[in-house]
């Protein structure tokens, strides 16, 4: 029987965007959102200090905008998960979504407070926010510092898809200590999911970045037929890959550093 519905599990800068973008150009398969991001304190999603919170280096703290402190969010678990059920859905009934590892436990304290809930742990929750149990597809990046090179220059720029403002994108700086904080976040966060996939016994669609970029038709064909949707209607490429020439440095510059400064890759 196909899916009617599908969850995109990442991480930061892992290419998924390209994927979720591909599949809602597609007009069959949801309008994936990542709804699961946003802070109830704030109602936005985490903002560049929060991703650095315990870190006290005042050369990475200045190169980071200052915190918002934002409207908090008052919706009661039922409206917030109405409304993603609602947003996420063609007119075919088919949802599309897309999760990050480290908004897990925001899912969880949310679906808690649904009065219908279904049970504990986080394929509970997933099941009783989405209303079935999706077709989970994992996206990942194995070059985890290019990964995070990516991630430093956005969250500097706050741009995260497209071409960056130049004059933001003038002022972002390499730092080594912040790429390396960085490399360590995204890599608990993989291994969040694969840790997860073990213990539930999930094998979920497993999508490399290079293959990614390389299939990324053949990759939507898989999904919409998963969805029981004409794989024929999967489109050209939605975006375009954001690393450049600056991006390439930085990476190598970092891996120059990690070998002498003992710091993860």
């Amino acid at each position: 029987m196909a899916a009617s519905a599908y969850l995109v599990l990442a991480s930061q800068r892992s290419g998924s965007t390209l994927l979720v973008e591909s599949l809602r150009a597609t007009g069959v398969a949801g309008e994936p959102g990542e709804f699961f991001q946003y802070l109830p304190t704030t109602s936005q999603s985490p903002q560049p200090r929060q991703w650095f919170e315990g870190v006290d280096d005042e050369s990475i703290l200045r190169l980071l905008d200052p915190l918002d402190e934002g409207k908090p969010d008052l919706a009661t678990p039922e409206i917030w998960r109405d409304y993603i059920r609602t947003v996420g859905r063609t007119p075919n009934g088919i949802w599309g979504g897309k999760l990050m590892w480290n908004q897990t436990p925001l899912l969880l304290a949310r679906a808690a407070g649904l009065p219908d809930r279904s049970g504990d742990g986080l394929l509970s929750a997933i099941r009783d926010v989405v209303g079935t149990d999706p077709y989970l597809i994992h996206v990942y990046r194995p070059d985890v510092v290019s990964q995070a090179v990516s991630f430093w220059r956005a969250v500097q720029t706050r741009v995260w898809r497209g071409r960056p403002d130049p004059r933001r994108d003038s002022a972002a700086e390499y730092h080594a200590g912040a790429i390396a904080h960085v490399v360590g976040m995204l890599r608990a966060q993989e291994e969040g999911w694969r840790t997860w996939f073990a213990k539930e016994n999930l094998s979920p669609l497993e999508v490399p970045y290079p293959v990614l970029w390389r299939n990324l038709t053949q990759i939507v064909g898989t999904v919409l037929e998963a969805l029981g949707q004409d794989p024929q209607l999967a489109p050209a490429p939605a975006l375009e890959r954001q690393a450049d020439q600056r991006s390439d440095e930085w990476v190598d510059r970092y891996r120059v550093d990690a070998e002498k400064e003992g710091l993860p890759t």
